[in-house]
């Protein structure tokens, strides 16, 4: 989402005239704008970046007009303020939807429209005029691309990841926006399997480095195998739609090809581009939840038998390589037990925890943390994972899974028997971890922080 900050919008810090302050004048203008749904959307082009050809308009909600609350962040901030983000958000989508079917938006065109992932993870579903029939709903053959920031999105995975197929359900695309802008973003690239990967404006307007150059490296390599379309945010300049070409991107937005403001009545088919579908949208079978990683890998690969003492080291050295993932690898291990996991092992956790984006560790009475950074899920009791031992580690340009099951040995710790499997498979390490991340429940304390 690109934000148009300009002037102005800045909450009064001195009372007002009537003895209110500013935080109360914001509440009061925040309940008036939800209850009068008086929230204004805009539309920028989407456009193809070597034929110039406008593809798609992005829709960018906007206060009333001259108020405090006009600018998108100081509105979305005080909605989440004052727990009224889920709200604030499914207005926002509802005014989208609206404005592009009152301006009479046709296919080929493709309507991007904006999701808080804290809110909709456990909201309404979003944008529900998209099947509706009558005045407002959109012709059939708009697509529809559901736009996901990296704000929030490991707060709530499992929710997250339950959401998204049901928008792939439903039709609909999925963008991850800001992408380069936290490296959450690149690390959640396999999981959510975007059709539409955002760059952040800063790849395209900052000078290249070495950090810039990681990003659009894996970017790449994600678009490469899953054929996502790269878009870039910010071109202003013909310098920046040249930056935008070298980093790969296909379709652009920014500046130089329109600044948002309302639709066009009217709006015509867009010029079929020379790429063929200008915004393909995939669709991907849905993860079976609470699905046994064992099971998964096994049924595609040889399993063999090792004792414990081996599978150790292995899935160490599997660990090993998040660390040199720089901060966008994912780490989920399950213990069968907490008290399997060490203190030895939560120094290692809390290292792995300091350098991954996103570690998360499962097992029978495993604590919300069990160690610095890492997030516990307590498996309920039946649980098939019960039984086993998986690790798996999926990074930009590395992905590796060890799954095993417990042979059920009595005897010293170290000689216990497990069958595994290990892989380096992608498709699978990416099933493995989407099983996993279905078991993890909201991190409440933090999202509830969020909505405060």
């Amino acid at each position: 989402m690109t934000v148009d900050v300009r002037p102005g919008g800045v909450l009064p810090t001195a009372p007002h005239q009537d003895g209110r302050s500013g935080a109360q004048l914001e509440r009061a203008l925040l309940a008036d704008l939800l209850a009068t749904r008086s929230v204004q959307t805009v539309y920028q082009p989407v456009v193809e970046l070597d034929t110039g050809s406008v593809v798609g308009y992005e829709a960018l909600s906007r206060g009333p007009s001259g108020s405090a609350l006009e600018r998108p962040d100081l509105l979305f901030a005080a909605a989440r303020r004052e727990r009224e983000l889920p709200r604030l958000d499914l207005l926002c989508q509802t005014a989208a939807m609206r404005g592009a079917s009152k301006a009479g938006l046709h296919a080929p065109c493709t309507l991007f429209v904006n999701v808080e992932p804290e809110a909709s993870a456990k909201g309404p579903l979003p944008v529900p005029l998209r099947s509706a029939r009558g005045p407002h709903s959109l012709g059939p053959d708009v697509r529809v691309i559901v736009e996901l920031t990296e704000r929030a999105l490991t707060d709530r995975p499992a929710q997250l990841l339950r959401r998204v197929e049901t928008f792939r359900a439903a039709g609909w695309g999925i963008a991850l926006d800001d992408v380069g802008a936290d490296p959450g973003s690149l690390a959640l690239l396999p999981l959510l399997r975007p059709d539409v990967i955002k760059l952040d404006l800063r790849l395209v307007q900052d000078r290249p480095d070495a950090g810039i150059a990681r990003i659009v490296n894996a970017v790449n390599a994600e678009a490469e195998r899953s054929g996502a379309v790269v878009l870039a945010e910010g071109i202003e300049t013909t310098r920046h739609l040249a930056v935008a070409r070298s980093l790969g991107a296909v379709l652009g937005q920014g500046w130089l090809f329109g600044r948002p403001a309302p639709l066009p009545a009217l709006t015509r088919p867009a010029a079929a581009p020379r790429s063929g579908a200008p915004v393909p949208i995939t669709h991907r079978a849905a993860t079976p939840e609470g699905g046994s990683p064992f099971e998964l890998v096994a049924a595609h690969r040889p399993v063999r038998q090792a004792t414990k003492s081996l599978l150790l080291e292995v899935s160490k050295h599997l660990e090993s390589q998040a660390l040199s993932s720089s901060s966008s690898a994912v780490v989920l291990s399950t213990f069968q037990d907490a008290a399997h996991m060490t203190a030895a092992t939560a120094r290692r956790y809390a290292e792995l925890a300091a350098r991954a984006a996103f570690v998360g560790a499962f097992g029978a009475g495993m604590p919300d943390v069990p160690a610095s950074g890492v997030r516990g899920a307590a498996l309920d009791a039946g649980d098939v994972v019960l039984s086993e031992w998986d690790v798996v580690v999926l990074g930009p340009h590395f992905a590796g899974a060890l799954v095993s099951r417990d042979l059920g040995d009595h005897g010293p710790d170290a000689h216990r028997r497990f069958e595994y499997v290990l892989t380096h498979d992608r498709e699978l390490a990416v099933e493995v971890a989407c099983r996993l991340m279905t078991r993890i429940r909201p991190e409440t304390a933090r999202a509830d922080s969020q909505l405060a």
